[in-house]
């Protein structure tokens, strides 16, 4: 088989699998929730901020929420806005692939030098300034208070249900420190979809690798690998966590690394199995004999054929990435001052009374999100298990 005869085939194997995967109500609304949380999470410095997005003073125009944007905010900018272009682009998805993670890398390292957002954060300035009208217009964000702004200036400002302050409007109400629920909520979605995305391609860049080697070699290499799989499926995720936080201090990046590193023997068994169906295929053959490096034959010539599974794999990875940083916010070890769904659970049994604002939000997210990716991951799994389509036919 031609390396144009593969190309069309996969291409065609990946547009019917996205045709079908599209026209299932369930994946839909799976992929216009994470769509939604996704422009949510990127947008989050403009959409809930303390910090005006225009304002003019003495006839001068500047905008403080551009002011106070760091490292991290520039880079999801350029993300955002590079995968909406690389859509109208036409260029192998290879050429896309790098230049956006060339692009990621260049703005991150171009806005970590240059971009240095005041250090010292006053939040209740813009509020007393403009109710004093000393502006001449300002413009605040749909959500006027930032996830780290405590209210101090209104005096005790802690839990309060929604709509009960009459002086400001606080939607989802305000969680125990006073700040707006529905402000850390939105802001909190960056680590929800962050943990589970890089969590998920840690676990999925070395399952691939071990798994394509195990498939391949077999023998020795192939036992050796599964005693190492074996090793680490048998090491509980959660208390190891436990265990790092306790050690290391609390860091969304230790979290990270450490689900990554705990969930690659599942992708890895996919792999391996869908390798050793393949490399007795006839186009493996005809690459070995051509005399194509090893890389080429794994993961240019099998790998494509086989990546179904993996993909239904990462759909419910994610999701567990999630749950399991949720779970460790809950128990009240997760990250110290940045907002977390689970962070905010944990609030709803604190006090004398059940503070149901607390639960019904932060928990709604939650569920929503994980329903969401394991909607999809079941579509996916419809669309490529040809078993399935025999016994529904």
């Amino acid at each position: 088989m031609s390396d144009a005869t593969a190309g069309a085939s996969s291409q065609s194997f990946a547009r019917r699998v996205a045709r079908e995967v599209f026209v299932q109500r369930t994946a839909q609304a799976g992929m216009l929730w994470i769509g939604v949380l996704a422009v949510i999470a990127v947008f989050a410095p403009f959409i809930a901020t303390s910090h005006p997005l225009l304002l003019s003073e003495n006839g001068s125009v500047s905008s403080p929420a551009l002011r106070h944007l760091n490292t991290a905010d520039w880079t999801l900018l350029f993300i955002f806005f590079a995968i909406i272009a690389s859509l109208f682009i036409k260029l192998p998805w290879r050429i896309k692939l790098a230049g956006l993670a060339i692009g990621t890398a260049a703005v991150a390292a171009f806005s970590a030098v240059t971009v240095q957002p005041p250090q010292l954060v006053i939040y209740d300035q813009y509020r007393q300034k403009a109710m004093t009208n000393g502006y001449d217009w300002v413009v605040f964000a749909p959500i006027p208070f930032s996830p780290k702004d405590y209210l101090r200036d209104q005096g005790d400002t802690s839990l309060q249900a929604p709509l009960t302050d009459e002086r400001f409007r606080h939607w989802f109400g305000t969680e125990e420190n006073g700040a707006d629920v529905l402000s850390r909520m939105i802001h909190a979605s960056r680590i929800a979809l962050g943990i589970g995305f890089v969590a998920t391609g840690i676990a999925m860049i070395i399952g691939v690798i071990l798994g394509g080697l195990m498939g391949y070699f077999s023998g020795w290499v192939d036992m050796l690998g599964m005693r190492l799989v074996e090793i680490f499926e048998s090491i509980p995720t959660l208390f190891l966590l436990l265990t790092f936080v306790a050690f290391f201090g609390r860091s969304l990046y230790l979290m990270m690394v450490i689900i990554g590193l705990t969930s690659w023997p599942g992708y890895a068994r996919y792999v391996r199995a869908e390798f050793l169906r393949l490399r007795q295929q006839d186009f493996v053959q005809a690459a070995v004999v051509q005399g194509l490096p090893l890389h080429s034959i794994l993961f240019r010539h099998i790998l494509p054929n086989g990546v179904a599974p993996i993909l239904v794999a990462a759909s419910f990875g994610v999701a567990s990435a999630i749950l399991a940083e949720a779970t460790l916010s809950f128990l009240g070890l997760g990250l110290v001052d940045d907002p977390s769904w689970g962070q905010m659970l944990n609030q709803a049994v604190k006090a004398s009374s059940f503070n149901w604002w607390m639960a019904m939000f932060p928990g709604g997210a939650i569920f929503l999100t994980v329903f969401a990716y394991n909607m999809i991951g079941e579509s996916l799994r419809d669309a490529i298990d040809p078993y399935l389509k025999k016994s529904s036919g």
